[in-house]
């Protein structure tokens, strides 16, 4: 399914205001709702202000949600969201989805942007994916200017910036319909 063929739903949107500028995720509970409902409780805690991209990867994606500027983790009292990864929403360019360890049941706070589509990323018959519950619909040249950015090792932590770009804000600005 693409995000031009989602039926009329309500919509939540959500600004991240950052050191490289602003962009806006447009989450779709409809097709993920424990993984909406999660992201927008972390977001209402204020739980992103402040956190760094901690991976970048050019032409892959931009990833956050986890450390702060001196890669201490942030931690929650989010138990692991179920992956609804079957949700027939894809990882293509400007989708967002939550990150997890190889347990597909294992996502909590950090998630990531597709920078270019990743098919890989999807969930099949055989292999559970990455849940995309949502896009960017504004400041996609933000995101790109973030995956632009030199990187390098930083302990065990791989393709890391190595100027910090910092979440300043991270809030719900609307409900639409998409």
């Amino acid at each position: 399914m693409t995000f031009s063929q989602l039926a009329v739903c309500k919509c939540n949107k959500v600004e991240f205001v950052t050191d490289s500028g602003r962009f806006i995720i447009e989450i779709y509970p409809n097709h993920a709702p424990l993984t909406s409902s999660n992201f927008i409780k972390l977001i209402n805690e204020f739980h992103y202000d402040g956190l760094i991209f901690h991976r970048v990867i050019p032409q892959f994606i931009v990833q956050t949600g986890g450390y702060t500027f001196d890669f201490t983790l942030r931690h929650n009292q989010t138990p692991p969201v179920p992956n609804e990864g079957n949700n027939q929403l894809k990882n293509v360019r400007g989708s967002v989805a939550m990150a997890r360890t190889s347990d597909p049941h294992s996502a909590q706070s950090q998630f990531f942007i597709n920078m270019t589509d990743n098919p890989s990323l999807d969930s099949t018959a055989s292999h559970y994916g990455y849940a995309v519950f949502g896009k960017v619909v504004d400041g996609m040249s933000t995101v790109d200017a973030i995956a632009a950015k030199k990187t390098h090792n930083y302990g065990m932590f791989r393709d890391v910036p190595i100027q910090p770009i910092r979440i300043i804000r991270a809030r719900e600005i609307q409900e639409s319909l998409c």
